[in-house]
Formats: structure tokens, C-alpha cells, sequence
């Protein structure tokens, strides 16, 4: 099966010729790979480019196994760019080359040469597009298939039913290509265990695997939750295990390098300022999650919140926890509280205030989910989110009510 990634391929178009590396992160298995030397060399060929003038080099397959020699690859590129004329290096898992930043750097800017690569650990690649690249680094994140990618895909299946697969089995291409449930699962569950667990235990030698294991059991019982280290490190010792909260902190820093988790700060919304710990974790692919926790613990409404978060991050925002104080009187006594608001969102100059609502059957239900919003007190839209299916109003506060299906099927969604 096959999907058009659209979105993601008009943002390398418009990156073309920039003069910049353009680098596609991601989580593993997300399609990045099938991004760049399917959909976007497609779109070079259908362009007028001869082919022998797209180099493919993957490094993860054996047959470029030697290419992960810097000054190796360097001599292969060169022995295909005899011709004059614009040139398009395409590098799949370039994090896979030592001293990759070398190479790259000697084709930035160059007038005949067009490079995209891919990687697949954040901190190897974010970080050396800022201290390595000189300013030459351009990152475009992929995500696993959105709930619009799955729909565009799957024309003729019905929301709840797509929603149902969705939230329980996640994005990932090749598993949503899978019919059988069974498979699905056991595809999640290997995947897991596999590759991603794996690959960061072998890439930073950690020696307590069970511990470093049950962290993740943690986090991924916990989504949506304001934990920190120190939490967690309290949370072991009741189990009487031992683990600092250094070390919990590095654990969590390599989950967010292999795009696994995200960790998502507190924002003062008033004071324009971060709160710091604790903070909240979402998992980048939902179906990830559940399988780690062997779909025994399904809880639509963190499930919901957690694809929302996803989704802002796909649509190109920065997210936050928002939180607000208010002053409330209490028999008689006035109190200052802090309230908080789930997702605050930037897009460039544009600001988006979210609440994530399961449902909201009642007065008392709607005015707890608009307490928040109802307290900044600024001109950005203000939005909640509603599961159950609602036609898209403005309530007498100026909030806007969306439901889920329309927020996630609807690219506009943010400007309603």
C-alpha cells in the first residue's frame, strides 16, 4: 500500500535549491525513507531530472555498507557528478557514517548540488545541524501516518472505525498496510522490542536493561502526567528498587533522541515564562505505546490527548502545558490558584489555547474545561476539543467547540 505523504513532500519542495542540507528526522519505521527515495525522487523524475543525476546512497543496506567511510562516500559521490548541472544527493540514515558532518559540510551551498539526508536519532543530527552545519542545516520531522493520512487512504471506512484502529494500533505505514489485528499486534510488540528498545540499549551500552525497561513501562502508563526524574526515582524506591534520578533523566534523554517520547514543558501563560518540572511525556506513535503495554490499558481520553499533541506537532507547532493563576474565593477566603490548560500551541506568530475533552455532558462539565480558557486573557483562539460528535460552534464566550473528527480530519482545523 501506498501513501502520498503529501504534506511532507511539498516541504522538501520548498526547500529545493536552497543551498541548506536538508535533513528528514524522525522516528524509525515513520517513512522517511520512502519519503526520499520513492515519493520525492518521483517527484524529481516527473520534474524533467535525469536519473543519472539523483545519487541514492543507503547506508543501512549492506551494499553501501562501505560508503559509512566519509572519504569513501566522498570519492563515489564525485565519480558520479562528471557532468555540469544541478545534482541531488539523497543519504538515507546518514548517522550511520562517522564524521558525516564532514562530508556534508563540503556540499553545502554548493551551486550544483541539492543534498537530503536522513537520521534517525535527534540529539546526533539536531545538534550538529546547530554546531556543525554552520547554519546550513534544515530539519524537516516526520511523523507516523496522521488520522487525515489514514482517512485520504481508507476513503470508504467510517470514522468510529478508523478512530477504533487509530487509537489503538497508532500510524506507522507498514502496520497500517496490515489487515489482521493479530498481526498488527505482534508487529508492534516485536517492533518495539526489536528495533527502538534494542537499538538504544546496543547504541549507549546500558547495562540495567530491566530497570531501564520498566521506566518506559512507566511513562507509557503514565501519559499525559506531570512526573519529573525525582518523581519517578520515588516511584522506583517504593518498589524497592534503585534508581537515580540522573539516570532516570538520561533514560528519558535517549527515548526523546529516537523520537520515541516528547517531553513537554510548563508554560506561564501570564508571566511569559517556563514553570520547569515537572513536566509530560507523550508518546510519538500511540500504537507504540499501547503495545508496550501489551493493549491491556486502553484509556481513550489520555489516548485522545496524546494523538492531539502528535497532531499540533505534525501541523508544525511548538507545544506546551499551559498554566494560569486565578484568584477564587472560598468560604469567604480568597485563594490564588494555578489552572492548567492542555496544550498551548505556536505556529510562527499564530497562538492557539487547547482543551482536550472526552466528553462534556453536562453545565458543570463544559464550564470546568472553559475555566481555564476563560482566564487568559488575550485575542488567540481558544479551542476544545470534544470526542463526541458535535457541529462546530462558538459558545457564549467566544471558545471554539470542535469535535475530534473534525479536528483531525480538517488541516484548518486551528483557524475554525
Amino acid at each position: 500500500m501506498q501513501f502520498n505523504r503529501k504534506h511532507y513532500v511539498n516541504e522538501l519542495i520548498k526547500r529545493k535549491h536552497n543551498g541548506m542540507i536538508k535533513i528528514i528526522t524522525g522516528l524509525r519505521r515513520s517513512g522517511k525513507s520512502y519519503l526520499l527515495f520513492e515519493l520525492f525522487k518521483e517527484h524529481l523524475l516527473q520534474s524533467g531530472v535525469a536519473e543519472n543525476r539523483i545519487i541514492c546512497i543507503q547506508l543501512d543496506k549492506i551494499r553501501f555498507s562501505r560508503l559509512r567511510d566519509p572519504m569513501t562516500c566522498y570519492n563515489y559521490i564525485n565519480e558520479r557528478c562528471k557532468e555540469n548541472g544541478m545534482h541531488y544527493l539523497l543519504i538515507d540514515e546518514v548517522q550511520l557514517m562517522n564524521g558525516f558532518e564532514d562530508l556534508l559540510n563540503s556540499y553545502a551551498g554548493e551551486r550544483d548540488m541539492d543534498v537530503y539526508v536522513t537520521g534517525s536519532n535527534s540529539r546526533l543530527l539536531v545538534t550538529d545541524v546547530i554546531t556543525e552545519f554552520r547554519g546550513r542545516g534544515d530539519e524537516v520531522r516526520v511523523f507516523p501516518l496522521s488520522m487525515a493520512e489514514l482517512a485520504e487512504a481508507f476513503p470508504d471506512k467510517p470514522w468510529e472505525q478508523l478512530w477504533q484502529e487509530y487509537s489503538y494500533y497508532g500510524g506507522l505505514p507498514q502496520m497500517v498496510a496490515m489487515d489482521d489485528a493479530a498481526q498488527k499486534s505482534k508487529y508492534l510488540k516485536s517492533l518495539f522490542q526489536t528495533t527502538y528498545f534494542k537499538d538504544i540499549i546496543d547504541r549507549y551500552n546500558i547495562a540495567n536493561k530491566e530497570q531501564f525497561s520498566q521506566l518506559v513501562d512507566i511513562l507509557a502508563s503514565s501519559v499525559g502526567s506531570l512526573t519529573n526524574p525525582h518523581k519517578l526515582q520515588n516511584t522506583f524506591a517504593s518498589k524497592g528498587l534503585k534508581l537515580s534520578d540522573n539516570t532516570i533523566k538520561q533514560y528519558i534523554d535517549y527515548l526523546q533522541d529516537a523520537f520515541l517520547v516528547s517531553e513537554v514543558k510548563r508554560y506561564d501563560v501570564r508571566g511569559k515564562q517556563y514553570i520547569g518540572s515537572p513536566y509530560k511525556y507523550y508518546f510519538t506513535d500511540i500504537g507504540l505505546r499501547n503495545a508496550r503495554l501489551n493493549f491491556r490499558q486502553y484509556e481513550e481520553a489520555h489516548i485522545m490527548e496524546n494523538i492531539i499533541y502528535t497532531e499540533l506537532l505534525h501541523r508544525g507547532c511548538e507545544v506546551d502545558v499551559g498554566m494560569v493563576e486565578t484568584v477564587e474565593t472560598t468560604d469567604g477566603k480568597r485563594e490564588h490558584k494555578r489552572i492548567e490548560i492542555d496544550f498551548v500551541a505556536n505556529r510562527g506568530s499564530e497562538r492557539y489555547y487547547i482543551q482536550s475533552a472526552f466528553a462534556m455532558p453536562s453545565e458543570d462539565k463544559i464550564r470546568q474545561e472553559e475555566r481555564p480558557l476563560l482566564n487568559v486573557q488575550d485575542s488567540f483562539r481558544k479551542i476544545i476539543v470534544v470526542k463526541e460528535p458535535v457541529v462546530h460552534h462558538f459558545n457564549d464566550n467566544g471558545t471554539s467547540v470542535v469535535s475530534l473528527k473534525d479536528f483531525l480530519l480538517n488541516e484548518n482545523s486551528l483557524l475554525f
